[in-house]
């Protein structure tokens, strides 16, 4: 008898972060859990390392790997942040207000 068995799924959990920049102009970061917000002067990130923020001038998100947990911005860098832990619930409200 053939009967089709499903494979288990993997769930891949990203637990390295990195963040690569080329000439402020592009950026890598790899551990990205959400992207919570995005324009083109900020991107606040949740990675697995906490919070991240983004901040430059004509910031586009050029890829979104949401598997892999990857994310590629590009445009003028000047400001990367991370919102420490007793600051992420203050910066993720103080960000979905202004987004709404």
């Amino acid at each position: 008898m053939n009967y089709y068995e499903p494979k288990e799924t993997i769930n891949r959990v990203q637990t390295e972060h990195s963040v690569k920049i080329n000439n402020r102009k592009n950026l890598e970061i790899t551990g990205v859990k959400e992207v919570d917000s995005f324009d083109n002067e900020e991107f606040l990130l949740e990675t697995v390392m906490g919070y991240l923020i983004v901040r430059g001038q004509n910031l586009q998100l050029k890829n979104l790997d949401v598997t892999e947990g990857i994310v590629t911005i590009k445009g003028k860098i000047y400001e990367l942040s991370y919102v420490d832990e007793q600051q992420q619930e203050k910066a993720k409200g103080f960000f979905s207000k202004l987004f709404r």
